[in-house]
């Protein structure tokens, strides 16, 4: 069983900044990919970053240059810098690990942001 738990969500105005942070416990060996997912009101869940244990990274093109994944393998923690923030930016933001095609998701924090 793993366990993923997201925190650091919260109501930012635009241009501002936020980091997320998301602890992983319980059967994490091979979890080699971990990111982060966000769903907005209305819409289907959408990739926004990943990470390899290696460190490569890959965002969304709507993320690019304003979101920042990163890791700590020995804290088992994955987080995001989120900044210059838009509205737009706005949804529930899930912690995913992935293992051998089996997606773990966390419970999700949301992030607003206001105009």
């Amino acid at each position: 069983q793993v366990q993923l738990l997201e925190s650091g969500g919260g109501l930012v105005q635009a241009g501002g900044s936020l980091r997320l942070s998301c602890a992983a416990s319980g059967s994490i060996f091979s979890i080699n990919v971990r990111g982060w997912y966000r769903q907005a009101p209305g819409k289907q869940r959408e990739l926004v970053a990943v990470i390899t244990s290696g460190g490569s990274t890959n965002y969304a093109d709507s993320v690019k240059g304003r979101f920042t994944i990163s890791r700590d393998n020995a804290k088992n923690t994955v987080y995001m810098q989120m900044n210059s923030l838009k509205p737009e930016d706005t949804a529930v933001y899930y912690c995913n690990g992935a293992r051998n095609g089996i997606h773990y998701w966390g419970k999700g924090t949301l992030v607003t942001v206001s105009s």
